[in-house]
């Protein structure tokens, strides 16, 4: 049976430990493990505009030994109307690994759905969750581990990244709280998955209207643009997101040592000040390089199941 990764909790605690390990491991010797060596091909597909996943998925395919296929859909006759499963299974006798950047979560799952070889989520209007690895890897080397600490995100609660957060969050064993205001607030669903599998790792996963209450003692602050891609209505996004920017003074009310997260791009000076993203407590850049580790961690972990 083909595992995919689409969502955050399609890894359980142990799976997502594992794949953490090996992510370390990677960015300790980055060439000692070659699972595409052949070269095999990974295709990597994006219907939205991208830079870190573009470079982290090409250079870490690569690093592994294979050929990665970058394809923009717009380009071949899937931006024309070619249904998903024929797709699936034109890309699957080719290749050892299928990636897409796209829209809807419906999309990635019905690729799965007619796939016979792995699908990963490079990013949904739902999901992030090669982001949330990343993540958990820049935290784990940060503070050692990630078990047991608070992560607060502060935001847009509806999008993807905190979606992510919730779930990948409480797999690692997070404690993760979400800053957002009404209207903004995380899919009741998701919130009630996270506070599910929280009960099985000792995390927690709570929705909180107040960043300064959410911030307070928090070991990591992370947040994310206010207006996505497509989104029309951005006037009265950044009206209703204004009092949630991370600045000095939601930082003060961080943990000692507390750590920022951003996924990037940044817009400086909306969701988060130029003096936060290029202080002492960010990591952001280490994160970014994470992504790269994270997914080849993750590829060579999928590709290695029976």
């Amino acid at each position: 049976m083909v595992t995919h990764f689409l969502r955050d909790d399609d890894l359980s605690p142990a799976q997502q430990s594992q794949v953490l390990d090996l992510a370390a491991a990677m960015k300790a010797d980055r060439y000692a493990r070659q699972p595409l060596k052949g070269p095999k091909a990974v295709a990597v597909l994006f219907d939205k505009p991208s830079l870190r996943t573009r470079v982290s998925f090409t250079v870490g395919i690569a690093e592994l030994g294979g050929l990665p296929l970058v394809i923009d859909t717009q380009t071949t006759h899937i931006g024309r109307g070619e249904t998903i499963g024929d797709i699936a299974r034109v890309l699957a006798r080719q290749t050892a690994a299928i990636v897409w950047r796209t829209f809807g979560q419906e999309q990635i799952s019905s690729l799965a759905a007619a796939s016979e070889v792995p699908v990963i989520n490079a990013l949904t209007d739902e999901f992030h969750p090669c982001q949330i690895l990343a993540d958990l890897q820049t935290v784990a080397e940060r503070f050692g581990t990630v078990r047991g600490r608070t992560l607060t995100y502060v935001g847009d609660g509806a999008n993807n990244m905190a979606h992510s957060y919730l779930l990948g969050g409480v797999t690692a064993g997070l404690h993760v709280r979400v800053a957002a205001p009404v209207g903004y607030q995380p899919d009741p669903a998701i919130l009630a998955q996270a506070q599910s599998i929280a009960a099985e790792t000792g995390g927690s996963a709570v929705v909180l209207d107040d960043p300064l209450v959410a911030s307070k003692g928090a070991d990591v602050l992370a947040t994310d643009v206010w207006v996505s891609m497509g989104q029309a209505d951005a006037p009265a996004r950044r009206a209703a997101l204004a009092p949630y920017q991370v600045n000095d003074e939601l930082l003060a009310q961080a943990g000692p040592g507390a750590i920022v997260l951003h996924c990037l791009p940044a817009h400086r000076g909306e969701e988060i000040t130029a003096a936060v993203i290029d202080g002492q407590a960010s990591v952001v850049w280490d994160q970014a390089e994470n992504r790269l580790h994270a997914q080849k961690a993750l590829l060579a972990w999928l590709l290695e199941q029976p």
